[in-house]
């Protein structure tokens, strides 16, 4: 099954992702770090999709109306989870913020089932959802002694960002199962790009970003760069795995990425897990490993 093997590909790059990203923005506005990151996965998309297709042009002309609606609403959606996301890691321990990103798996699973139709061992599916919620709010809950004061600056900020989040990418993942139907997958990746690079550089210039994006640190820069290029890389082993298998499933291997986060993360930041948090993390690995063995 090589898509399988392109989900778990997938998840290791989506993984590292996350800690690359966190090193570049430490000092980097979140909106800048996002409309920065998206130039470089809008070149390494293309660059892919021209290698895959060859003739881009003819087969641009060939994608249907509706895979375009589709495209650029799932572009749109990826847009608002990458704002959210990046935000809500400029405030939040990455140990924190990925798991509640994590459970996008959970609404995509459902959204699956409901939309497409995907209904083999609905039972595991249905448990497997569940395990993986409580493993996440294990995770995310906070020891008295790590609690931030109720108003003060982002108590409580970076939850909410890093759930919307989740909900912007569950939907990203059922729009593009819709839009990438007979279309590559590498210039279906490359299509939603172009709408995720212009939704973020205006979210950039509306805001009046546009002057720190000329000042970002040197050393910030060359970690957004390779975060983008992570990024690109998943996606495209990603949407393979969607076009060829089991959104439901896909999504689940997908977000094994937590495993290479957590470890990156006590590596590059000394985030240590709490006892509640590791029993979380094995709850979200042994659900994911479930609705992917018994799909």
């Amino acid at each position: 099954m090589s898509w399988v093997l392109a989900a778990l590909a997938s998840a290791l790059f989506a993984g590292a992702t996350a800690i690359l990203a966190k090193c570049g923005i430490r000092r980097t506005d979140s909106d800048v770090a996002t409309a920065v990151r998206t130039l470089v996965v809008l070149a390494f998309s293309w660059v892919m999709a021209a290698v895959a297709v060859g003739d881009v042009g003819a087969e641009l002309v060939a994608v249907s109306a509706r895979s375009y609606v589709f495209l650029g609403l799932s572009g749109l959606a990826t847009g608002a989870s990458w704002i959210c996301y990046f935000a809500a890691l400029s405030e939040g321990d990455v140990n924190k913020v990925v798991p509640i990103d994590k459970s996008s798996t959970a609404l995509a699973a459902l959204l699956a089932i409901v939309l497409f139709g995907e209904t083999s061992h609905l039972a595991v599916k249905l448990v497997g959802t569940a395990v993986i919620l409580a493993g996440t709010f294990l995770m995310v809950e906070r020891r008295s002694e790590e609690r931030v004061p109720e108003g003060e600056p982002g108590a409580r900020r970076w939850v909410w960002l890093a759930a919307l989040s989740a909900v912007f990418a569950a939907l990203t993942s059922v729009l593009a199962k819709v839009g990438v139907e007979g279309v590559n997958s590498s210039l279906a990746t490359a299509v939603r790009t172009c709408v995720v690079a212009v939704m973020a550089w205006a979210i950039v210039v509306a805001r009046g970003k546009l002057p720190l994006a000329r000042a970002i640190d040197r050393g910030e820069l060359g970690f957004l760069a390779a975060s983008g290029v992570a990024t690109g890389a998943s996606w495209l082993f990603y949407y393979y795995a969607v076009q060829s298998g089991q959104v439901s499933v896909v999504v689940q291997i997908d977000k094994l990425s937590i495993l290479v986060s957590v470890a990156f993360a006590r590596l590059a930041f000394g985030e240590r897990l709490s006892r509640p948090a590791a029993v979380g993390l094995a709850l979200i690995v042994a659900g994911t490993l479930a609705m992917t063995v018994w799909s």
